[in-house]
């Protein structure tokens, strides 16, 4: 399944994971060149294949965001024949990625003691909601709880709502990026040492470290922060603003920025104002100046005034739909999607990789793979036969 050219050519990762952290860092993995051999349970398989609708010729669309580059294998770890196929793939395996539970790899000797007993190079990736304490092992790991226990929800939504999750499992997906990296320093650092390593990543921690200047306010002293619907703790004007025909954003970081929206809006004695000169005095006197800038932005065309502003170096932009995103994606040239084909001939659409390399580019070599389609070459691939069922 090797593409010829990417980064991670040559490594061939186990995938234990499921639903989204671990998947969508495999996907990763997969997209830059490995070799992804996806285990699933006989039966249903990884649980979002069932979260829909949306179904995608009869996939669902959850599945099929992080699942391309992979294969499926179906392999019951409650026998000891899956288990014994598990051992031959991780006897030979670069990388293993697993979520389970804190303690169910353990129980089926397929921890990370039993692995690296066999392959003392592996890089053994495990990830939990909480961590591997006791205590940490005993609580539900759903991002949504996530999101809400580790401050996340308190600083999102407005200031006199409920708090509010962001519109994506955001605790998943940062923690998934926090595998990659993680796999891929421990590679680099097998380059040097020739020994492998375990990796711990927990999606609390993930979401604590996400929460950076937030974070960083709390523990040097600066209050416990709160939601602020549109509006930024540290910067002025950095919010949501009406006009006349929709909502528009501002993103005002600098003293010069702010001197040219302004000048723009036809206010500029503003930035003279004491007041409104530098952003810490804006900050200082924030309802003062949002209610003049608010106020000139009102009657204005939005379209015309983003034109204008723009124009004048200042970040601003519309509200964007998804639908709206990607085709001003597609306008800047930087090719959101690709359509994957699967045997039959039917094109999978996926969102494209990020990254973007001179030498080593991203590659998608097959779309999400269907339950269990290659088991048969998987496990005669590691010298098992398949027993008649």
């Amino acid at each position: 399944m090797a593409s010829g050219n990417g980064s991670l050519d040559g490594i061939l990762v186990a995938d234990f994971s499921h639903v989204l952290s671990g998947p969508y860092a495999t996907m990763t993995l997969g997209d830059l060149g490995a070799d992804i051999v996806r285990i699933e349970h006989p039966g249903g398989g990884d649980q979002t294949r069932g979260w829909g609708p949306p179904f995608y010729d009869g996939e669902s669309a959850y599945f099929l965001a992080v699942n391309r580059n992979k294969r499926s294998a179906q392999i019951d770890l409650k026998d000891p024949a899956g288990i014994d196929v598990a051992r031959r793939l991780l006897e030979r395996a670069d990388v293993v990625v697993q979520n389970f539970r804190p303690g169910v790899m353990e129980d089926v000797g397929l921890g990370y003691e039993d692995v690296v007993a066999i392959n003392p190079r592996i890089i053994y990736c495990s990830i939990s909601a909480f961590g591997t304490t006791d205590l940490g092992s005993q609580m539900p790991g759903y991002d949504l709880l996530v999101q809400a226990m580790s401050g996340l929800m308190s600083i999102t939504g407005t200031s006199d709502g409920q708090p509010v999750k962001v519109g994506v499992a955001v605790a998943d997906v940062i923690a998934g990026l926090n595998v990659t990296v993680g796999v891929l320093a421990a590679l680099h650092r097998r380059n040097v040492t020739g020994v492998g390593q375990r990796v711990d990543v927990d999606l609390f921690s993930s979401m604590l470290a996400a929460l950076v200047n937030q974070a960083s306010t709390f523990l040097t002293g600066g209050g416990v922060p709160r939601a602020m619907g549109m509006k930024h703790p540290s910067i002025v004007p950095y919010e949501l603003f009406p006009t006349a025909t929709r909502s528009i954003i501002i993103a005002v970081g600098t003293d010069r920025q702010f001197r040219s929206l302004v000048d723009v809006l036809g206010l500029p004695e503003m930035a003279a104002d004491d007041r409104f000169a530098t952003n810490e005095t804006r900050v200082r006197h924030r309802v003062q100046l949002i209610d003049r800038l608010g106020a000139a932005f009102l009657p204005r065309d939005a379209d015309e005034v983003v034109g204008e502003l723009t124009a004048a170096g200042v970040p601003c932009g519309p509200i964007n739909t998804i639908a709206e995103a990607f085709d001003l994606a597609a306008k800047l040239g930087l090719d959101p999607v690709v359509d994957i084909p699967r045997p039959d001939g039917i094109a999978v659409p996926q969102v494209a990789s990020p990254i973007r390399m001179s030498e080593s580019p991203p590659t998608y070599r097959s779309p999400p793979p269907r339950l269990g389609a290659d088991t048969a070459e998987i496990l005669d691939r590691f010298g098992y036969e398949q027993r008649e069922t």
